[in-house]
């Protein structure tokens, strides 16, 4: 390569979710994904282009049972997150929106842990309006080219996060303060290339910029393709895509979730008289299935890891009664007490009267006597949130109708499930069980004509609570798009169940029969 051409590889990540081990923590097997991966390819990388930038995009340090039982029980050691990141030497993190879940202290310790710089230009002190984790942006020098990180997050945050975890902070519309953040750099910096990494994805399709949900602020990565001038690479998160590609001039990074791929981009740039431009970026999104976990990361977490894991297995609570699962479409057609119960700590959580769940998976085994975490995370499989939605009497009665779809009766005259539920894809989790209404769904009758009783115990407008997959209109839940969201709860189910048995350390496994499934022609 000539003197006066270079070339300058950036990796991301994004979305980790503390995912460190490549372990699914219920079944304790192995899976493709995890920072002991990525630091597999890191070094190989590291080999060809030692000089190679390293950043993440947000939401590291919460989303696994290691980092749960880390912020409840052992925040007197160093993050293991933060740990691994270390030894990997990134070069800057940017705050997400789950990095506040375990609250203020757990992102303070996490920040002063870290040989690296947190950024967030839009998030600020309350008072001050300064930079709460200091660091709007930062500078580094490769091959002798300047380069300019600026680090930005969605500010749609407090629609989802704990008040008192986000107290002392202001969160700045992202796009606006993003405008005046890249033309001070411009102006007082003047990078030879201009990085912006945003904590939060799109709210248009990359090809045709039509819209494809609601302009809420939450996603504002199209306006800022189309309103900010002056980036070289946005490297974006938050959504749990793989997106790598040119929108106009300027290339586009995101690399899913769980540590499964790793962003890579390798900028091109030539030398002028006295400046470099960018003459190319190519990139891509790299699958970390062939990469063999690292030993030495491994080594790294090993003791938080052997603690976890003694944690997942011991009892955290008591269940009077029988919450086993024997037959898991018989869950479904008569009231479950372990339906009951996820319904009732969703209930508690939002502080609301209705709810819907489903049974995850038809491979739940429900709760023993003992239960253990590794209980809860084999039964709720999904790492889902909470969403609160306010909706009328008409929009239950279509949910309750798309659920229903979920039956047929068989040439035997018995209750069975659709075969659309079953092939291609098994979609079993696509069937809700409400509380806080009173419902009879009758399998007998034609699809759309099925809930022929629903009492409401007050007049609507009802705020319901349920996952987050469903509230975004999951499952062909269409009724639930674009309604008022009255508030999100952005804690993992799994740890909220987990929160209500060890709060109540017995749990009773009680029906109260609010709904029933039958079959009229039998």
């Amino acid at each position: 390569m000539a003197h006066n051409e270079v070339s300058i590889t950036i990796l991301e990540t994004s979305d980790v979710h503390g995912h460190i081990m490549p372990l699914h923590y219920a079944a304790n097997k192995e899976t493709p994904n995890g920072l002991a991966r990525i630091s597999s390819y890191i070094k190989e990388m590291r080999k060809l282009e030692p000089e190679l930038l390293l950043i993440d995009n947000g939401d590291c340090i919460q989303g696994t049972p290691l980092t749960y039982h880390y912020a409840k029980f052992r925040d007197h050691l160093p993050n293991p997150v933060i740990s691994v990141m270390n030894y990997l030497q990134y070069d800057c993190a940017v705050i997400g929106n789950h990095e506040f879940n375990y609250g203020m202290s757990i992102v303070s310790k996490a920040v002063s842990q870290s040989f690296f710089p947190w950024l967030s230009a839009n998030i600020l002190h309350k008072v001050t309006k300064e930079s709460y984790f200091g660091y709007p942006y930062t500078v580094k020098e490769v091959n002798g080219v300047k380069i300019v990180i600026v680090g930005i997050t969605t500010h749609y945050i407090p629609n989802w996060e704990n008040p008192s975890h986000i107290k002392e902070l202001a969160f700045e519309d992202a796009l606006l303060s993003l405008k005046r953040w890249v033309q001070f750099i411009h102006e007082t910096e003047e990078p030879d290339l201009l990085v912006v990494s945003y904590h939060g994805g799109f709210e248009c399709d990359l090809q045709t910029a039509e819209p494809t949900e609601e302009q809420t602020g939450e996603n504002q990565g199209c306006q800022i393709l189309q309103e900010v001038a002056g980036i070289d690479l946005l490297l974006t998160g938050h959504q749990h895509r793989t997106v790598s590609q040119y929108v106009n001039n300027t290339y586009v990074l995101q690399p899913g979730f769980n540590g499964q791929h790793i962003g890579k981009a390798v900028i091109h740039l030539k030398k002028g008289t006295d400046s470099w431009t960018v003459e190319k970026i190519e990139g891509e999104v790299v699958s970390m299935e062939e990469q063999p976990p690292d030993e030495e990361v491994l080594d790294i977490v090993h003791f938080q890891e052997l603690e976890t894991q003694k944690w997942l297995d011991q009892p955290i609570g008591f269940i009077d009664g029988d919450m086993t699962i024997k037959d898991p479409l018989d869950v479904r057609i008569n009231e479950h007490p372990m339906i009951e119960w996820i319904n009732k700590v969703q209930m508690k959580a939002a502080g609301v009267s209705i709810s819907n769940t489903s049974l995850m998976s038809n491979a739940s085994k429900g709760l023993p006597v003992n239960v253990t975490m590794r209980d809860i995370v084999s039964n709720y499989i999904y790492p889902n949130t909470l969403t609160v939605l306010e909706l009328s009497k008409e929009d239950i009665k279509k949910a309750l109708e798309q659920s229903a779809s979920y039956f047929m009766v068989n040439d035997e005259n018995q209750i069975g499930v659709n075969p659309a539920f079953v092939s291609p894809k098994p979609q079993h989790y696509n069937y809700d069980m409400w509380e806080g209404i009173f419902y009879t769904i009758d399998a007998a009758k034609p699809i759309g004509e099925r809930v022929i009783e629903l009492e409401f115990e007050d007049e609507g407008p009802y705020h319901v609570v349920m996952n987050n997959y469903r509230a975004g209109g999951g499952g062909d839940f269409i009724m639930f798009k674009d309604k008022p969201v009255v508030k999100e709860i952005l804690i993992d189910m799994a740890e909220l169940l987990a929160e209500d048995l060890l709060e109540k350390e017995t749990v009773k496994a009680v029906v109260n029969n609010n709904f029933k499934v039958i079959n009229s022609e039998k």
